[in-house]
């Protein structure tokens, strides 16, 4: 599917769920992941745990479209994992996550990491940003030539950041639960974001 095919599904999605008094979550598998997707006030988020933890994160893979008539911000602390034992979550900010990996992730995990999350968001056909991942990877790439992606440059180019999403926009990234390096298990996610709240139950982290 070309690129305009794969907004026009994200968009088709915001739309059914819009017309909608009490939107519903979608679910739907992708990739071999599990999928959720829910929009208010015309702001559509879509996430999935992925396979994939690193250092003392578990990781999900969002994406984020604005489909109202203003201007709205979102990041990755809008993200809350709620854990069936009461234990809320919040996730890390990018630069947090960043400056951590820097310090501590291998080669190993960072490329672990990438694939995960390349295979996620290029796999799946209902996702389309305009300013996500692929964009922060090829300035990344500007930025060193060439050569393969360092540590901190791929965490930089995958860990969501708070981002401006002017109408028609949209977003995605990676963002990281500190969960002592366990996958998380089945719970609740909430994110209030674009004067909503948005609420996901959860099954646990895909095993690697």
């Amino acid at each position: 599917m070309g690129s305009l095919g794969r907004h026009a599904a994200l968009v088709a999605v915001a739309i059914a769920a819009a017309i909608t008094p009490y939107a519903q979550v979608i679910d739907f598998e992708s990739g071999g992941l599990h999928y959720r997707t829910l929009t208010r006030n015309g702001l559509t988020i879509m996430f999935a745990s992925l396979p994939s933890h690193v250092r003392n994160y578990s990781v999900m893979q969002v994406a984020v479209s604005n489909g109202s008539n203003g201007a709205m911000t979102v990041k990755p602390e809008d993200f809350v994992f709620n854990r069936p034992d009461g234990v809320a979550i919040q996730a890390a900010p990018a630069g947090e996550v960043v400056d951590s990996l820097m310090a501590k992730a291998s080669r190993s995990d960072v490329i672990h990491l990438i694939t995960a999350y390349e295979t996620a968001i290029y796999g799946n056909s209902r996702l389309k940003s305009t300013n996500g991942y692929e964009a922060r990877r090829q300035n990344a790439l500007a930025e060193m030539g060439s050569k393969t992606l360092k540590a901190a440059a791929a965490a930089s180019a995958i860990a969501m950041v708070s981002t401006k999403l002017y109408p028609g926009d949209s977003t995605d990234g990676a963002i990281f639960f500190p969960n002592a390096g366990k996958p998380l298990p089945a719970g609740k996610l909430t994110v209030r974001a674009g004067g909503e709240l948005f609420e996901f139950d959860t099954d646990a982290a895909p095993a690697k």
